[in-house]
């Protein structure tokens, strides 16, 4: 058991109260997809959300990220917001929103996952009692406090990237009443300090899984995480090391996703100007890419393209060749454009036609056989059509 942490001081509250809000909170998560086990909703009833979103926020505005304040709002309010099921940045391109002096631009770096995410993930990676867990990924703090509460916090270990974030986590852990056991440093190469575990839970997303995962596991241990990409799509998975070594799963029917890892994220984009290159008829729609999983094979087929506009057809570039190819309509059908050495539309085109011929499945269709120095993503089963990640 933990107690209840002391309130801020502030104005006198109206309305509910903290426990109150996380009883909501809790029953909001139950009625998100497949219902949790109880222990689940026992940690979210439990963990002061409150504590790990500091005293500032962003909140989206345009194209830009305004900072919300504690202070500004009001304690109730602040309360209100840190119980719902939403997803708060706290972070963009390094700046935490503590600092931030008025709206800035560019893209979230941290933030305070939903609870339901949190809890669909523990749940996907089916999390036993006395297991001990590595999390990549500590971020706030929340999803540790959550780990923890529900498995003990001595059978948990969280690694996080960012420095500043690491220390912050640390002290809203040890304000919450939790203490796992924490360190600071490049995630994908796990915490050999406390290997070996019997899972590798990610709270970020990665393009193909990091070789020091596997080895820092117990024979049989899991690894659940969201396997990512630059379109962007994901596939949310948990995959059992056998005794020879080699992960398999298959991917779980949600269409979610955790920010990509900083060293998995794609590079500073450039000015683009569309090149015109060859044209010809496109043989599918190019309105497949709307689809979750359309742009995950699409990622699958291409993984250094970049979807870079949409909302005036589709525009893809390489960002290793800087091939590109665009979409535009053509008379009752759509023609497409690709310029480089690459031929990005033929790829993407081909690994469309494959999931179509298989009934265009959603996520659950789709499953992974892994090695430290080979990843596929298959259709179907391990023998089916497949995709190299890149390593």
């Amino acid at each position: 058991m933990h107690p209840e942490p002391p309130q801020r001081p502030g104005p006198s509250q109206q309305g509910p109260g903290p426990s109150e809000l996380r009883g909501r909170l809790a029953a909001e998560v139950a009625g998100v997809g497949p219902a949790p086990a109880p222990e689940w909703l026992d940690a979210v009833r439990a963990v002061p959300r409150e504590l790990f979103l500091g005293s500032a926020v962003y909140r989206p505005v345009g194209t830009a990220w305004s900072p919300v304040r504690r202070e500004q709002v009001g304690e109730q309010e602040w309360l209100r917001m840190a119980h719902r099921d939403t997803t708060w940045v706290t972070q963009v391109d390094g700046l935490d929103a503590a600092d931030a002096e008025g709206p800035v631009t560019g893209s979230p770096t941290s933030s305070a996952t939903l609870p339901s995410l949190v809890v669909r993930t523990a749940e996907v990676a089916e999390l036993r009692e006395g297991e001990t867990v590595l999390e990549v990924g500590t971020g706030t703090g929340y999803s540790t406090a959550v780990l923890s509460h529900r498995l003990g916090a001595e059978n948990v270990v969280s690694v996080e990237y960012d420095p500043g974030l690491a220390a912050l986590s640390a002290v809203r852990l040890t304000e919450a009443g939790y203490a796992p056991r924490l360190a600071t440093g490049d995630g994908l190469q796990g915490c050999q300090e406390h290997a070996p575990y019997d899972a590798v839970i990610a709270t970020c997303s990665v393009r193909s899984i990091p070789p020091p995962w596997f080895w820092q596991l117990r024979d049989g241990g899991s690894i659940t995480t969201t396997v990512s990409g630059w379109m962007p799509s994901a596939g949310l998975i948990r995959l059992t090391l056998d005794e020879e070594g080699v992960a398999h799963g298959r991917f779980a029917p949600d269409n979610v996703t955790y920010m990509l890892a900083r060293p998995h994220a794609p590079p500073p984009r450039s000015v683009f100007f569309r090149q015109e290159g060859e044209r010809r008829g496109a043989r599918v729609d190019p309105k497949l890419l709307d689809r979750w999983e359309g742009r995950f094979v699409a990622q699958l087929a291409a993984p250094s393209a970049e979807l870079v506009d949409s909302a005036h057809g589709i525009v893809l570039r390489d960002t290793a060749t800087g091939s590109q190819a665009w979409c535009e309509p053509d008379g009752e059908g759509w023609a497409v454009h690709q310029h480089g050495p690459l031929r990005l539309w033929d790829r993407v085109e081909e690994a469309l036609e494959t999931w179509q011929s298989c009934g265009a499945p959603d996520m659950t269709g789709f499953g992974m056989t892994a090695t430290p120095w080979e990843q596929t993503v298959w259709l179907g089963s391990p023998g089916g059509p497949s995709w190299h990640l890149p390593i």
